[in-house]
Parts: C-alpha cells; sequence; structure tokens
C-alpha cells in the first residue's frame, strides 16, 4: 500500500482533489471530519473543552457551536495552545487508527489533513505529501464566488493559516489548481501518476 498526505490552504481545492483521486480509486481519510467526530456530544474532549472555554460553546442540544468556540480563541495565543493541547492528541490518535485500518486493505491511502505538519509525516509514515495550490487571489475569488465570504473575512482566514510558500516548502508533488476543472483534472492525473510510482510500504 502507498499512503500518502493531502493538503492545500482554504479556497485552493483540496477536497475538490481529494474527491478526484477517491474517483481513481484511492481510499480516503479525512482530518476534517474526525475533527469533528471527536467533539460529539459526551465526547471527553468536548468535556474538556466546555471545561476549558465555558458552556456558551454549546448549544440546546449540547452540541458545538464552532463560532462560539472560535471567538473564544481568535487573536489569544494562550486559547489556541490550549485548544490544540485538547483536540490535537485525540485527532491523531484517530487519524492514525484509520489510515492504519485503511493501509491495511492495500491499494493507495490519501489523507485529507488541512493543517498538515511534520509530525503527520512520521506519525501516519507518509510516502510523499500532495499539495493542492493556487495563488490566493484566486482563492479568495472562490471563497467570496462559491462559499459567499465576505471578502475580509476570506483575507482573514487565509492570513491565520501557514503561508502558501511554507505549504510549498512541504510538498513532495504539487497540484496546481490556478485553473478551471478541465484544467485541474490533467493535474490530478499527474498527481495519481506520480502517487502510483512510489514505493509501496512494506508490510510485517
Amino acid at each position: 500500500m502507498v499512503v500518502v498526505g493531502l493538503t492545500g490552504g482554504i479556497g485552493s481545492g483540496k477536497s475538490t482533489v481529494a474527491r478526484a483521486l477517491v474517483d481513481r480509486g484511492a481510499a480516503l481519510v479525512d482530518a476534517d471530519r474526525i475533527a469533528r467526530d471527536v467533539v460529539a456530544p459526551g465526547s471527553p474532549v468536548l468535556e474538556a473543552l466546555v471545561e476549558r472555554f465555558g458552556s456558551e460553546i454549546l448549544d440546546a442540544s449540547g452540541e458545538l457551536i464552532r463560532p462560539a468556540l472560535a471567538a473564544r480563541t481568535f487573536g489569544d495565543p494562550e486559547a489556541v495552545t490550549a485548544l490544540n493541547a485538547i483536540t490535537h492528541p485525540a485527532i491523531g490518535l484517530e487519524l492514525l487508527a484509520q489510515t492504519t485500518e485503511a493501509a491495511a486493505n492495500g491499494g493507495v491511502v490519501v489523507v485529507d489533513i488541512p493543517l498538515l505538519r511534520p509530525e503527520h509525516r512520521s506519525l501516519l509514515q507518509l510516502e510523499a505529501v500532495l499539495v493542492v495550490d493556487c495563488p490566493t487571489e484566486v482563492a479568495i475569488a472562490r471563497l467570496v464566488e462559491h462559499r459567499q465570504m465576505d471578502e475580509v473575512d476570506a483575507r482573514a482566514r487565509l492570513a491565520s493559516q501557514a503561508s502558501r510558500e511554507a505549504r510549498l516548502e512541504t510538498a513532495d508533488h504539487v497540484v496546481d489548481n490556478a485553473g478551471d476543472l478541465q484544467s485541474l483534472e490533467a493535474e490530478v492525473d499527474r498527481a495519481w501518476t506520480f502517487v502510483q510510482g512510489l514505493p509501496a510500504r512494506r508490510t510485517s
């Protein structure tokens, strides 16, 4: 089997690329979905968040109100550190469990991680990292047009993430998504060829 990481900034089209790789036969592990699952009502992670940030981050049914949590952490490095200390270990453990399970079935496993960090490469034993890339102004235009985000908010979201340059430095292969969907399909074909050429992980 081959396990690769997939990352890209907001508005880059990373989710579209992930779906296209699944269409070509890859199994997908979605870090965003895992991040939602670990804060389900009744989970130890959610209980720890409430203890740290207050019950106001929950709605009447006990679900996490993400904007409320974001409001308590945005611009506060200490709060962000506390948030990460609560959530990252649980997310990492579940990422590893799902990746291991998917890899046991053979083939190509794509681990979609928006905020892919160097430790993910070693934790998940990634054979390579694919970075979906597009110019900043293209990403902003997509967020405004397709997600109906305010331009100021879109720029703030991009500014809060790793820089485009820092992300590209982690890449073993870049998927250029500056163009249209037809161009992207060709880019995904190239990425799929690259992935299939990687040495398969040895099994014990």
